[in-house]
């Protein structure tokens, strides 16, 4: 299929994608489309990204808008998501594509209040959009009939078994008629997947856009070998040194987000964490100002970043590896949007370096090593022959670089392994004193940061200055702070802010 006018959708829903600047199919779009207009249930391993938000939706909208319900206007489409972030982007890019069909459709789920979902409820939807346990709340109280329900789409079915929806899954099949068309997606097959595939699906069509030969070919990979206390100064050095203004961190647990995100804003990089346990309105809040560029960097558990679709993601950081590889492969993916090239720095640990052995197992290949930083923890090296998995135990041997400082040996890493200044200077001149010799303005690795915070405060200097509260730094396209590993200070001499960022598309 060379355009969209080749799959035989209706009129209005083209004249919607014209107006959109959609003009040709993606992958996963020109292989589940087709299967959908002929009435076929759809098996697809697909990641956020790819475009199969569009893949199930428009031939839904079309097969909607050209049968007419008998009486009244009854759910006749079922999207299920994991996250209350995806829900709300589908169900904004039904109202894009629909926009000239006489449909309506609406979107629930919890951490918000029920009532103005109980409303549009009762008006009457086409298409419903939900997170499942939402879902069971509302029919439970008599608000939701599914029994005239059509087509059904899990969408990141994954994700949904990993967050313990299995029985909330199961619930919900028993409420849709049996007689439907079902799409499901997911960005991984485990076993658990295939079972539940088994129940739902009827001789689908099977789609397979694996994710890594569109992700990783454009996404430059390091790995840092590093012990666990020293991952956040790493992540500010690199941070700062690269001239990030627009990158995701993720970590392993939502209180690890959290404080990440408040350490990050107190040395004057603006960040913010988004997962499962902070309020709809927060997380909503959270992510709008990640987009319009008031936040430079988000912190986000896996839970939460499914629905983070934003094109300008420069780069993503591993602050903690993630303990199944394909899970990986999700995190990068966040980068290198649109076609756009992109940078993922992953942090190991001694206790993680089983992760990484699988992680590069799926990759076929190994990531290549940054070495030339300043807390290389060499320990942390995966040993030969290791299997993938967890690595028992705490960290041990050698002790941690915190409070010692670089040495005036101690090299300035940039990606091309070239040494910078002398004496471990962090650009060509002095800035809040030399840092030779195992010297530093206060211990800057303190967890309370009370002795120095980098911040402002009456009758001391910070370390480094702060970064402006509005804008964001200049990006070229040759990514000019990246490359030359340069410092805060040095990059920002001359430099014009950003007022304006690029609308996001989905």
């Amino acid at each position: 299929m060379s355009t969209f006018s080749d799959l035989e959708l209706d009129e209005r829903i083209l004249e919607a994608l014209t107006s959109e600047g959609y003009q040709t199919p993606t992958p996963v779009q020109s292989e589940t489309i087709p299967a959908l207009m002929s009435g076929r249930d759809v098996m697809g391993i697909a990641q956020t990204g790819t475009g199969k938000t569009a893949a199930f939706a428009l031939p839904i909208l079309h097969h909607l808008a050209n049968e007419q319900p008998g009486s009244g206007r009854p759910i006749r489409a079922l999207m299920l998501t994991p996250t209350r972030e995806l829900a709300a982007q589908i169900a904004e890019r039904l109202r894009v594509y629909g926009r000239h069909l006489p449909l309506y459709s609406t979107v629930i789920f919890g951490g918000v209040g029920q009532s103005p979902q109980v409303k549009a409820l009762r008006r009457g939807v086409d298409i419903l959009v939900a997170t499942p346990g939402r879902l069971l709340d509302l029919h439970n109280q008599g608000h939701v009939d599914l029994s005239y329900v059509e087509h059904f789409v899990l969408d990141e079915a994954d994700r949904m078994l990993d967050m313990g929806f299995s029985k909330d899954v199961e619930r919900i099949l028993a409420l849709v008629p049996n007689k439907r068309q079902n799409l499901m997606f997911s960005a991984t097959m485990p076993k658990a997947i295939g079972t539940l595939a088994g129940r739902m699906l009827h001789r689908p069509v099977e789609v397979d856009i694996s994710p890594e030969a569109p992700t990783t070919d454009r996404i430059e990979q390091y790995i840092a070998f590093v012990q666990k206390s020293d991952k956040r100064e790493l992540l500010i050095d690199l941070i700062e040194g690269q001239m990030v203004s627009c990158g995701i961190v993720f970590t392993r647990t939502k209180h690890a987000a959290n404080r990440l995100a408040k350490q990050l804003s107190k040395v004057g990089i603006p960040s913010d964490s988004i997962h499962g346990d902070k309020s709809q309105t927060a997380r909503t809040k959270a992510l709008a100002s990640f987009k319009k560029g008031d936040v430079f960097v988000l912190v986000a558990t896996d839970i939460a970043s499914r629905g983070i679709d934003v094109e300008d993601i420069t780069h993503v950081f591993n602050f903690d590896l993630p303990n199944e590889p394909e899970v990986y492969i999700h995190r990068i993916g966040r980068t290198a949007r649109a076609g756009r090239e992109g940078l993922a720095y992953s942090f190991c640990d001694e206790t993680e370096s089983g992760y990484l052995v699988g992680i590069q197992q799926l990759l076929g290949e190994e990531i290549e090593v940054l070495e030339d930083q300043p807390y290389h923890f060499e320990k942390a090296r995966p040993k030969p022959g290791q299997k993938p998995g967890r690595v028992k135990g705490s960290p041990g041997g050698g002790r941690s670089r915190r409070g010692t400082g670089r040495g005036s040996g101690m090299r300035r890493y940039n990606r091309g392994g070239q040494k910078r200044g002398d004496g471990g200077n962090r650009s060509g001149g002095q800035r809040g004193g030399n840092r030779s010799g195992g010297q530093r303005d206060g211990n800057r690795r303190n967890d309370d940061r009370k002795s120095n915070n980098r911040s402002n405060r009456p009758g001391q200097k910070s370390d480094r200055p702060n970064r402006p509260s509005g804008g964001r730094p200049p990006q070229n396209n040759d990514r000019r702070g990246k490359q030359q590993g340069r410092s805060n200070a040095s990059n920002r001499q001359g430099s014009r802010r950003r007022t304006q960022r690029r609308d996001d598309r989905s």
